[in-house]
């Protein structure tokens, strides 16, 4: 393994992914592998795993002080297999009996969307937008404009294509920037939201800051978030071998437990008005865990991406990407891509059972209006 960082640069973006499909289907995926430049995919995995294998950037501290390098990496990488194999909304969200995994993650969205209180013709940000999906729904949801911020050119690109799409290109823009130091005036903002996205911060109380800055006074800040809860113990060793594959699987320098990131909402000025694990609820309504489409079991005949999802439908993608990346069709390195995402979703069925880790710390804030 070449010992060379690869910085993400736009221009790197553009030759990496050089042809970009703009089919969002699943069955696209060997069409984006083809797309890559073979060279610069290779080169991207043996830069991300510097982070995590024998190398003097494996530890905390060289994540953390490079983490726009290790995050965009990641998400140049695994992208194509997050809509692959989850669609356009790059989060969870718990379910009711009988309902799809897609109506599930919208009314986990209408959730967060109420508690941010936005409303039509808002001006709205969406930190660490992925590719868009939230933000589309935002837009049908409360007719707000939004705007979504993020580092990686390749899901700007993506979220631009499908904004154009869905007729939306009036309603949105999507902007290239790092969340620690956005591009945007003070009080710029009726509302923003961060869904699943700032855990990718290696200081949450600044980037929390940055959403203080940029929001108007009164207006609601509202996230869900990513993070370790009381029931981690950091002398565990399966506690800790489970948070480091969430932490290599997706990209993420360090979590963070659920207290660090109230007292940092705090600290950067919010007024919390909820502060809530919503990952437990179990009441009517909300009967099955968030992690159950990780933990489908053997198999799983509810469409192409419940299939990916399943035991045997992980074994079938393993295998056909072997086989692409045999025959050239897939970039060499392509295999390491597809085992990080298997390593992610053991740790996080592994820490979901062991209730040690939520997807959903929902924090809920307004800033003060002097």
């Amino acid at each position: 393994m070449s010992n060379q960082i690869l910085e993400p640069t736009p221009e790197l973006s553009r030759k990496l992914h050089e042809k970009v499909v703009s089919d969002s289907s699943s069955t696209s995926l060997v069409n984006r592998l083809k797309g890559k430049n073979k060279e610069l995919q290779t080169q991207s995995i043996n830069t991300y795993q510097q982070f995590w294998k024998d190398s003097s950037n494996n530890n905390e501290e060289a994540r953390a002080s490079m983490y726009k390098t290790l995050t965009n990496t990641y998400y140049n990488l695994a992208t194509d297999f997050y809509e692959y194999g989850w669609g356009e909304c790059f989060h969870f969200a718990r379910k009711s009996i009988g309902e799809s995994l897609r109506e599930s993650i919208k009314r986990h969205e209408h959730i967060l969307f109420d508690a941010a209180r936005i409303k039509s013709g808002m001006k709205v940000l969406d930190v660490g937008c992925g590719v868009g999906g939230p933000a589309r729904e935002c837009i049908r949801y409360t007719g707000a404009h939004v705007t979504g911020l993020n580092n990686n050119d390749y899901q700007i690109e993506r979220a631009t294509i499908y904004a154009a799409k869905h007729a939306q290109t009036e309603y949105s823009q999507f902007l290239k920037g790092d969340f620690m130091d956005m591009p945007f005036e003070e009080n710029s903002f009726d509302a923003v939201y961060a869904i699943e996205a700032t855990c990718h911060a290696p200081v949450l109380r600044d980037v929390y800051a940055q959403m203080y800055r940029v929001l108007k006074p009164g207006g609601y800040f509202a996230i869900y978030e990513w993070c370790l809860t009381d029931k981690f113990d950091e002398n565990n060793e399966e506690h800790r071998r489970m948070a480091l594959a969430i932490e290599h699987g997706d990209g993420i320098a360090k979590l963070f437990s659920t207290r660090v990131a109230l007292q940092a909402a705090k600290d950067a000025g919010f007024e919390i008005e909820r502060a809530e694990d919503l990952a437990h609820e179990t009441q009517v309504g909300n009967e099955i865990p968030w992690y159950k489409d990780l933990d489908v079991g053997l198999i799983n005949f509810n469409g192409l991406q419940g299939f990916a999802r399943s035991q045997i439908g992980r074994i079938f993608t393993s295998n056909a990407v072997k086989l692409l990346e045999k025959v050239g069709i897939a970039p060499q390195g392509t295999v390491q891509v597809q085992d990080v995402l298997s390593t992610a979703a053991d740790g996080l069925v592994g820490g979901a059972k062991q209730e040690i880790f939520t997807p959903m710390y929902l924090i809920v804030g307004r800033k003060p209006l002097n």
